[in-house]
């Protein structure tokens, strides 16, 4: 019987048998070590190669990465699937992936629990003015800033419902906020009012006070966040930018709080990062400033999504988590 998808069954030809079988840990060294005692323990007949060590390229089977090597096409020619090093593979030029081999997503069910802890910090901060009683704090300023509404009051809209965006409306709905997500495809989540598509995007803007950008990053992302969608959210809104540094207009967002059209923001994803000295957000106080840490990959988490992905393999299984080329996702 034949595969309706190539990437779901075992590609190991019998005259491969007798070969060596090897993950490629493409990553720093501690957690390439880590990793191969991991699978001396789990799955031995697997060799894992490091890196910076000496291998032969020809037996990688698997890799590990964040992002592929410059020589992937012509230097791996047995290579079947490759593993991203983090929630999704935006961070790859699919171009230069070769034909044929999926990239798979980590899968771990940790990364949702920090972006729900991260997201649910930064809408409580925003909805308490935090970062004015900061900059009370700095000036030696003892006075109340506002009054907050009651959370049935305050518009929470996120913007990408995948699996963070959707955990993170999750994580936000006992608190009671009114909440609203968009994306470009329909989705149904309960206790949310969901948009999708570019002409349901205004009408997102307009009811939302506190926005949230868990968008992954492709061409149609690219620089969303800047002065006209700004513009569309009511005056006084908050913006918690949690997704990829390069869709965010910064002198945008400092005209858009100038102008009191934002009070403020909290940011955990910049384009470059580190921010380079004497940028304009590091002294702004209307912003909080954190060093993408929002969702911190812990390798030792994911091993068990990787061990399940590598048997379904062998066993002519789907895969779990394959990311789709186009989206990077």
């Amino acid at each position: 019987m034949g595969c309706a998808m190539p990437w779901t069954c075992a590609t190991i030809l019998p005259d491969q048998l007798e070969a060596p079988l090897t993950f490629l840990a493409n990553l720093d060294r501690p957690r390439a070590e880590m990793l191969r005692a991991k699978f001396a323990q789990q799955m031995p007949e697997v060799a894992v190669a490091i890196a910076d060590e000496p291998y032969d390229k020809a037996t990688v089977r698997y890799m590990l990465t964040w992002q592929v090597p410059s020589d992937i096409k012509t230097a791996y020619p047995n290579l079947e699937v490759i593993f991203s090093l983090g929630a999704g593979a935006d961070q790859f030029v699919m171009s230069d992936v070769p034909d044929g081999v999926p990239v798979v997503r980590l899968i771990d069910d940790g990364l949702t629990s920090m972006m729900q802890e991260y997201v649910t910090m930064a809408i409580l901060a925003l909805h308490r003015d935090l970062q004015g009683y900061l900059d009370n704090q700095r000036n030696q300023k003892w006075e109340r800033v506002s009054v907050p509404p009651l959370p049935r009051d305050r518009r929470v809209g996120v913007m990408g419902l995948g699996e963070l965006g959707r955990g993170a409306l999750r994580a936000l709905a006992p608190f009671g906020f009114s909440l609203s997500g968009w994306a470009r495809s329909a989705h149904q989540i309960e206790g949310v009012e969901t948009f999708h598509g570019e002409d349901a995007l205004p009408r997102f803007l307009a009811q939302t006070d506190i926005l949230v950008c868990l968008l992954p990053l492709t061409s149609a992302t690219r620089g969303i966040l800047n002065s006209n969608l700004f513009e569309q959210l009511p005056d006084d809104a908050a913006l918690v930018h949690v997704g990829r540094g390069q869709q965010l207009d910064h002198a945008a967002l400092t005209k858009a709080l100038d102008s009191g059209k934002l009070r403020a923001a909290v940011i955990d994803v910049t384009a470059p990062e580190p921010l380079p000295e004497g940028h304009p957000f590091w002294d702004d106080p209307r912003i909080i400033l954190t060093p993408h840490i929002a969702c911190i990959t812990r390798l030792e988490t994911s091993l068990p999504g990787i061990f399940d992905n590598l048997k379904r393999h062998q066993m002519g299984q789907p895969l779990q988590g394959v990311v789709d080329k186009t989206l990077g996702y």
